[in-house]
């Protein structure tokens, strides 16, 4: 997702000189070519987060567009003051782009595991939240960026294989139908929307009819759309996040809302955290996000 990131934003900037991508010292053979095409857009600021991100805010202060680049825990924990101070306080227009969402980092362990980004940057006032499930997704959230603007957070995982999009989905309302079903909708964000196809159709060989919505746009969810697509079914999240805080959460924020009770399953890491170590995969078929586990709660919520 990481090279869909820098190519879409490079494809960006040839045409917009207002552009500029910041890191902490990361994505070396990833962002040489933003780099290479654009020196005077491109600032290293070494490992010191929360002096990027208040270098991210005195340039958004002149009228530049800036991407702030780090692993998901170092762009968003370790500098939480500086982003909420000096760049969503004032509402400039900068990107907080977090790779390594979820357990990505595998063996790396608990300092990388990405696990309550998401409930830490939704409260932010104005802070627009984006959790792309492949690399055309990403090319759509980066065009929404750029096209909104304002303060934001893009979370991305690891490109989980082939993408069910034909192109870039329109991304307008946040949420983008890809089964139809009649008992069951699975709202799933990031890259457990393969998971989520897989485990919807070994629900339907059981008998339950699940919809598949992926939710690039975490925050802010369309109350309206959300009770449209969902329509009167049970509902399920599914996301590589603690099921505190996460899309779980601003699911049942946007029902509460609008005053319209939906039977609502969360799955994601457990809330406790867990003590298991190991690849990403291990990690996740471990707590409950497998293809298999995701299809047994479906069946129980149809």
């Amino acid at each position: 997702m990481r090279d869909a990131f820098i190519a879409r934003l490079t494809e960006q900037a040839r045409t917009d000189e207002s552009i500029m991508l910041l890191t902490g010292d990361l994505g070396f053979n990833v962002v040489e070519g933003f780099r290479d095409a654009f020196p005077l857009q491109f600032l290293n600021c070494g490992v010191a987060e929360q002096a990027m991100m208040s270098i991210a805010a005195g340039l958004a202060s002149t009228h530049k567009r800036v991407f702030a680049y780090s692993i998901v825990n170092f762009a968003t924990f370790r500098c939480l003051e500086q982003i909420r101070n000096d760049i969503a306080y004032h509402g400039y227009d900068v990107c907080v782009v977090a790779i390594g969402g979820g357990a990505s980092y595998g063996t790396l362990g608990y300092s990388h595991h990405g696990l309550e980004d998401v409930a830490v940057m939704r409260p932010i006032p104005g802070m627009r939240i984006y959790s792309p499930a492949d690399s055309l997704e990403v090319a759509s959230c980066v065009d929404e960026i750029l096209e909104i603007g304002g303060p934001c957070y893009l979370r991305l995982g690891r490109q989980p294989g082939s993408s069910p999009h034909a192109g870039p989905p329109d991304i307008s309302t946040g949420l983008i139908e890809l089964a139809r079903g009649t008992d069951v909708s699975l709202l799933v964000t990031g890259p457990l929307l393969p998971t989520a196809l897989t485990a919807a159709a070994a629900a339907e060989e059981q008998g339950v009819s699940v919809q598949v919505v992926s939710v690039p746009r975490i925050s802010p969810l369309d109350d309206a759309e959300l009770l449209k697509v969902a329509g009167g079914r049970r509902i399920v999240t599914l996301e590589e996040h603690s099921t505190i805080g996460g899309l779980g959460s601003a699911v049942l924020e946007s029902l509460a809302r609008s005053r319209q009770p939906h039977d609502v399953h969360i799955l994601g890491y457990p809330s406790g955290g867990f003590d298991i170590s190991g690849s990403h995969a291990f990690i996740n078929n471990s707590t409950g996000l497998s293809p298999d586990a995701v299809a047994l709660a479906l069946v129980d919520q149809g």
